[in-house]
């Protein structure tokens, strides 16, 4: 099954850090034909970095995502976040989150190029796991067969805008 999500925020010509979390009871990553990724319960986040972006959105965006109350409690709401219900992450870079649709064949130059996007990708891991999460993660710029079994199915859309 194959998702095209285009999901553009800009305020003064700034382009913030944006990820698309989804709620998974499994979820793995494959590049050159081996598993390099993969969790059971927990998020499947496709992250995107933006030229406007820092050490601080990538923090800021990693404490929303980690505090996310989406899985369910005792009596069935939504009220427990990643570390309550014994969650896992695994991360994938996600460049084409920046895509310029306004033609038939899309456009990536407003994401972060590799020299800033990857040690902001980085800190983003880093981040979760200092707050003792598992984090896997697929490979920076590689290609990547990305499977997940949705939960739910819970989707959002997160960015750092201010």
């Amino acid at each position: 099954m194959v998702f095209l999500l285009y999901f553009w925020k800009e305020q003064k010509g700034d382009i913030f850090m944006r990820a698309v979390v989804t709620r998974v009871s499994s979820a793995s990553v494959i590049t050159d034909g081996q598993v390099i990724g993969e969790i059971q319960k927990g998020f499947l986040i496709l992250l995107g970095i933006g030229p406007a972006d820092s050490e601080e959105t990538a923090v800021k965006l990693a404490d929303k995502i980690c505090n996310l109350r989406v899985f369910e409690d005792e009596n069935g709401k939504m009220n427990r976040n990643l570390e309550q219900a014994g969650g896992a992450l695994l991360v994938v870079s996600q460049f084409t989150l920046y895509a310029d649709t306004s033609s038939r064949r899309p456009g990536f130059s407003g994401a972060a190029k590799p020299d800033l996007a990857i040690p902001l990708y980085e800190t983003f891991l880093a981040h979760c796991r200092d707050r003792g999460f598992v984090v896997e993660h697929g490979t920076f710029g590689a290609y990547m067969q990305v499977t997940s079994v949705n939960d739910g199915p819970v989707t959002i859309l997160f960015d750092t805008e201010p």
